[in-house]
């Protein structure tokens, strides 16, 4: 028999920046998982207890991009740009974004988006997207497909063998 410590209450609040860094870098099996480098995120609704939509606090080095460009069939996401000047690619071509700007990709439109970090600066921003069951994601410039099985990403390349 093991005693189990019983997990620790939720904060009631905290300085977002304080929060712990996601353990690990990235779900995308590699090779893109390598291309996260210079990507830190703070899971900051999991912190809270949240389930029905996920709330991350994302830091770009320089050179660093946010996500292989990507769209989702079932989930809406939004980003906030708390700092720095990152581009935003989608399907209509590039947008350059500064403090105080958002932008939001609804589900099933198909417009792949991600940030990337051309600046020599970093870029904080808050990143918010829903958690419907059987979301799946189609990465129109790479070999990747991903569907959410059990509350998390399962990988396979585009003809639908895995990784």
């Amino acid at each position: 028999m093991t005693d189990k410590m019983p997990a620790p209450p939720p904060p009631i609040a905290l300085l977002a920046t304080d929060a712990p860094l996601r353990s690990k870098p990235s779900n995308y099996p590699q090779p893109y998982a390598a291309r996260m480098s210079g990507r830190q995120k703070r899971v900051l609704g999991e912190l809270f207890g949240l389930s029905n939509f996920g709330v991350n606090l994302t830091r770009l080095a320089p050179g660093a991009v946010s996500s292989l460009r990507h769209a989702h069939s079932r989930q809406d996401e939004f980003v906030y740009i708390l700092e720095g000047r990152p581009t935003l690619l989608t399907d209509a071509g590039r947008t350059l974004l500064s403090p105080g700007m958002c932008a939001g990709f609804r589900a099933g439109s198909g417009d792949g988006h991600c940030l990337v970090n051309e600046s020599d600066a970093d870029v904080l921003y808050l990143e918010v997207g829903d958690r419907t069951p059987g979301d799946e994601g189609s990465y129109p410039d790479d070999d990747l497909q991903a569907v959410m099985v059990d509350g998390r990403w399962v990988f396979a390349h585009k003809d639908g063998s895995p990784y």
